[in-house]
This record gives structure tokens, sequence and C-alpha cells, in this order.
């Protein structure tokens, strides 16, 4: 009997060669002492767990999932995942009704936006972040991305769809859930820079929330069905010929890479035709088969922060080069660190001091540096910097939306 076929994994724990490279890495260890760290929780964990499964320990769950103890190991063990794949098979914690509704994003988003300015306004109330924590365990520090009264699909639907059909070439856009109740914006600058690119924009038939929350929050058969129906919808399009773009890089990662080896959703038909909207557009860019004509009149300081999962897939060079381009624009790029609130984990009163603790260093690095925007890809990551120093955070579309020319662009893309 094969190991895959005595865990239900295909993850390499017994390659890792107990250097402890991850622990030194990993985030959480220096600020919350009730986390193993990723070695003991991970690898040496896998092997008492084999044994006897009440060697699973709770404390698995103050781990971010970030994948930087991945990143940086050498021997390339799946450490996360087996973290998280532990988690899922052995612990018998059960979530919250708070965990469901911060997991739940589709729900909570169709339920707010119809009355999205009072639900902002009741949400921003000290009284109520009070009363979420003393009754849910959100912590009152803790500011909501604010809805949008209007979803990305409805004004697609009314305003750009039918532009669509004039162009030959098209893409298909995963927008998200964020994108979809949250901020529209960023999905309306994604078309805006495709369409002056010479693209059409397509949405699928059906898509759901990538399922990132609710895999860490302990609600991995919803994960999995959100996961199956995006996969099918993913795969019709990709039958014609379309890639499918993303601008979030977690939900880039969490389909690609976390479907098949936490969720046993085979992508392998789709997965190489899934990409973030920045490496599309810079490879296509690069390659000389599309151009980008900028306003002389763009000018702005800004400052990149890679996600995590970014990081991990090895594709903010794309987001970086991308931004470089413009040659109005002032880059640095900031040291790599974790922003420290891991999608819904940095909500949570139990979490909060920790997550504030992990991004510390980021937070004054930008500090340090005063740009006019901080750039990134994630939008977690967003909420997070915007709270927690007061500097202005736009994804690497957005401001490649404000820095263009497209006039110029589309009549450049035309010939």
């Amino acid at each position: 009997m094969t190991l895959q076929e005595i865990t239900g994994s295909a993850h390499n724990f017994e390659e890792c060669m107990k250097c402890t490279v991850c622990t030194a890495y990993c985030p959480v260890v220096p600020v919350n002492p009730r986390y193993p760290g990723p070695k003991q929780a991970g690898p040496d964990g896998e092997r008492l767990r084999l044994k006897n499964p009440e060697f699973f320990d709770e404390a698995l769950k103050y781990c971010l999932n970030c994948k930087r103890c991945e990143v940086v190991c050498p021997s390339g063990v799946n450490v996360a995942d087996i973290i998280q794949e532990a988690r899922i098979r052995y612990s018998q914690s059960k979530p919250k009704l708070r965990d469901k509704i911060l997991a739940s994003t589709d729900t909570m988003g169709s339920l707010a936006r119809p009355f999205a300015p009072v639900v902002n306004g009741v949400l921003s109330l000290g009284v109520t972040k009070a009363m979420m924590d003393g009754v849910l365990a959100v912590d009152k520090h803790r500011t909501f991305p604010k809805y949008s009264s209007e979803s990305f699909e409805g004004w697609f639907k009314r305003k750009a769809k039918a532009a669509q059909d004039a162009f030959k070439e098209k893409v298909a856009y995963f927008h998200g859930c964020y994108v979809n109740y949250n901020y529209p914006q960023l999905g309306k600058d994604f078309v805006k820079v495709m369409n002056a690119l010479g693209i059409g924009v397509e949405l699928l038939d059906k898509e759901k929330c990538c399922g990132v929350a609710m895999i860490s929050n302990g609600m991995s058969k919803a994960a999995a069905k959100n996961a199956a129906i995006n996969s099918g919808a993913i795969s019709k399009v990709v039958e014609k010929g379309l890639r499918v773009l993303t601008t979030s890089s977690t939900c880039t990662f969490t389909m690609r890479d976390e479907y098949p080896e936490l969720l046993h959703i085979d992508n392998a038909a789709w997965k190489n035709s899934l990409l973030l909207a920045t490496r599309f557009i810079y490879e296509a860019v690069d390659s000389g088969r599309k151009k980008l004509i900028f306003k002389d009149s763009y000018k702005a300081r800004i400052a990149y922060h890679t996600p995590c999962h970014l990081e991990k897939l090895g594709w903010g060079v794309f987001s970086t080069r991308l931004l470089k381009m413009i040659p109005g624009v002032e880059f640095t790029l900031l040291d790599s660190a974790c922003c420290g609130i891991a999608g819904t984990y940095g909500f949570k009163k139990e979490n909060y001091e920790a997550s504030q603790a992990i991004g510390k260093a980021l937070f004054e690095d930008i500090a340090s540096v005063a740009p006019d925007v901080v750039a990134c890809d994630c939008e977690t990551c967003k909420w997070q910097i915007e709270m927690s120093t007061g500097y202005k955070v736009m994804n690497p579309v957005s401001i490649l939306a404000e820095a263009l020319d497209t006039e110029l662009t589309a009549e450049a893309n035309r010939s």
C-alpha cells in the first residue's frame, strides 16, 4: 500500500530533513507561543498523527496558511498543505457562527448589497463593533470592507457586456466575491485595460467564492462544492480556447494549487489556463503582441507589497515589471513580509493582536517609504494595510487603468 493510499494525501512529509528553516521564517512563531511551528505542526506531527489521530493538536488553527514555509523549504515539502489537510481530516472543532458568517462571502454579499449604505454605516459604529466583539468574537478594532450598492456582475450586464462582442480576441474573467460585492471598480478597471489591449471580456456562466475562507474556517465540504462549480465553469470556457484571468492573488492560488491538494478537485484540464491578470498583460506586452501607451501626466510614488500567496506562485515579478513600465512611476519594492491578516484570520478576536504584530514590520517599511500609493494584488492585504497604516492601496490593474492613455493604447493595438 502506498503512502497516498494510507493517508489519502500525496504530501511529501518524509522528505523533511528537520532543518527548521520553515520555523525560522514562520511569521506566527515569534508572536504566538501557542502555535507549535510549521515543522512540528506539519511533517513531525504527521508522523504521529498517522500512528494515532489523538496526536492532532487544535493549535494548528493558528497557522496562517501563508505558504512562507513552503517557499523557503529546501526539500520542497508541502508543509502548509500538510497542516491544513490535518485540520480537515482530524479536527473535532466545529465552525462557530462567526466563522460561518466570515466564510460565507457570497451569502453575506448578496444580503448586504441591496442595503449597502445602511450596512456600511452600521458596521462602522463603535457600538456595533463592541457587540460583535462581545457576541461573535470579531475584534472591535477591525475595520470591515464596505459593500457596494451595485454588484460588478450587474454593472457588467448593463454597461459592458454588449460592447465585448466587437472584440475578436477574448478572455474570461473570474472576478471573485470581493470585486462583485465590495469593490466593483477593480472589475471595471480590468475591463477597461483589456478593451484597450483589444481584448474582450466575458464572465463565467457560474461563479462561486473560490472557497479559501471556507477552507480556513473548517468548512471544507462547502468549499469543495464551490470548487466543483468553479471548475466546471472554468472548464467550459477553456474548452472554447479562452484564458481565465483573475485580479486576486489568493483566488488564483487557491484554485490552481489548493483545489487539487486540499479539496481533491482535479483541475489538470484548466490549471495552466488560469492566470493572474498582471502575468497575462506583462507576457502579452513583453512578447510584442500588445502595446501599452501611458499618459505623460501620470506621476506616482508607488511601493509594491508582494502577497504571500503570490510569492508562493512566484508571480510577483509580473506585477512589479508592469508597474516599472509606467514612465511616471517612482517604484519601490517593499521587503518580503506577511501583512498578518490572512483573510478572515485577522478578524478574529483571538488572532487580532498576533495579526497586527505579524504585520508590524511591513507597516513600518511602508511608513519609511511614504509612497503616494501601495500596490498589491491581494484584497485582504489591502484591508490590512489601509487600516493599519492609513496609506491607500490599489491593485496594479487599477493603477494601469489610471495611467494608461486608453485611446492611444486601443489605437496601437488595432494596428
